[in-house]
């Protein structure tokens, strides 16, 4: 796996390197906020991220093949994104 995440409060959002693929994926706290069912500070998203990052690597290959994005586009996460892989969460 590749480095870990780092909270961007310029864009209020975590931002990581998929594994896999060259761009930078963000997602804001909004996401976050529907994925913890309230209150997120960024410790919490970066807590959650953590416990579930294979999910979140996931997630970002499914949506670079859905999208047909590049090898090397910045891209971001939705909530939904990550409750395809994540399921009840």
């Amino acid at each position: 796996m590749r480095e870990d995440a780092l909270w961007r409060p310029d864009i209020d959002s975590l931002a990581f390197l998929p594994t896999l693929h060259g761009g930078q994926c963000v997602v804001h706290r909004l996401a976050f906020r529907k994925l913890l069912g309230g209150s997120a500070t960024p410790e919490a998203c970066v807590a959650f991220f953590r416990l579930h990052r294979g999910a979140f690597d996931e997630a970002a290959r499914a949506k670079t093949i859905r999208m047909g994005l590049a090898a090397a586009a910045n891209f971001h996460l939705t909530s939904r994104d990550l409750r395809r892989v994540l399921g009840g969460v």
